[in-house]
């Protein structure tokens, strides 16, 4: 249980930028980490919920809300899944041969296609985001960061790691059969509640995985393995999907 308890802290401390209270490091729990991904997307969610309600409560003008919920996500991460979105769009856009590409990946300089490529996203999640209409159940912010954060924990844990990736080495060494089966069984629960509860929008429960899928498949295949920067690079476009069902459903 102390492990476990560990493993959550240390979620939280690298994940989520919101400062903790607790300051762990445990090289043997590192294993369980992954595991309370999507906890620390509830916690993401449940606030991004908190702050669109607040914001439709004081009756802010469209521009100005789309704007705060727009940056929340990237504000909570410390921009961290953003980083690795930049980064990987530079390598994959790079067209080069694939250790030029491993290497553009690990390189500090934004490139051009980073900059271009952010922009786009960051102009798409804002306009989305100051559309939305007084019906909309804000609720399914909730499901977003969770739903990410849960497929980004599967990925991570049966995919291959590229050699310089942190999951690779004393992160694979821990890995269970059991943790497949966590993420796989909560991916289920989520779909399944979101469409109980929230009705039709409840599709972004699949518009977040397909979102992230699809990105994922790009990175995996023009590098050669999985890797942090990647699943970041999905989860910022899956959220993205997920954000525009949303607001379009």
């Amino acid at each position: 249980m102390k492990k476990l308890l560990r493993a959550c802290a240390m979620c939280f401390s690298m994940f989520c930028a919101i400062p903790s209270p607790f300051h762990v490091w445990d090289d043997e729990a590192r294993p369980l980490m992954t595991l309370f991904l999507p906890v620390v997307g509830a916690w993401i969610g449940i606030l991004w919920t908190g702050c669109a309600y607040l914001v439709r409560f004081f009756g802010l003008p469209a521009l100005a809300a789309g704007a705060i919920l727009c940056a929340f996500p990237f504000l909570v991460t410390g921009g961290m899944h953003m980083d690795g979105f930049l980064d990987v769009t530079d390598a994959v856009k790079s067209w080069r041969d694939l250790e030029e590409r491993r290497r553009i990946l690990k390189d500090p300089n934004v490139g051009s296609f980073a900059v271009i490529a952010g922009i786009l996203l960051v102009m798409a999640q804002f306009a989305l985001l100051s559309s939305l209409g007084e019906e909309a159940n804000l609720f399914a912010l909730t499901l977003i960061p969770v739903v990410s954060r849960t497929i980004a924990g599967l990925c991570v844990t049966v995919l291959r790691p590229l050699s310089v990736s942190e999951y690779a080495g004393t992160y694979r060494q821990g890995v269970k059969r059991s943790h497949v089966v966590w993420f796989a069984v909560l991916l289920a629960v989520v779909t399944a509640l979101g469409f109980l509860l929230l009705g039709k929008y409840g599709f972004v429960t699949p518009a977040v995985l397909l979102g992230y899928l699809w990105y994922l498949r790009r990175g995996v295949k023009s590098l050669g393995g999985m890797s942090g920067d990647i699943s970041g690079y999905a989860l910022t476009f899956g959220e993205l999907c997920g954000i525009a069902v949303f607001a379009l459903i």
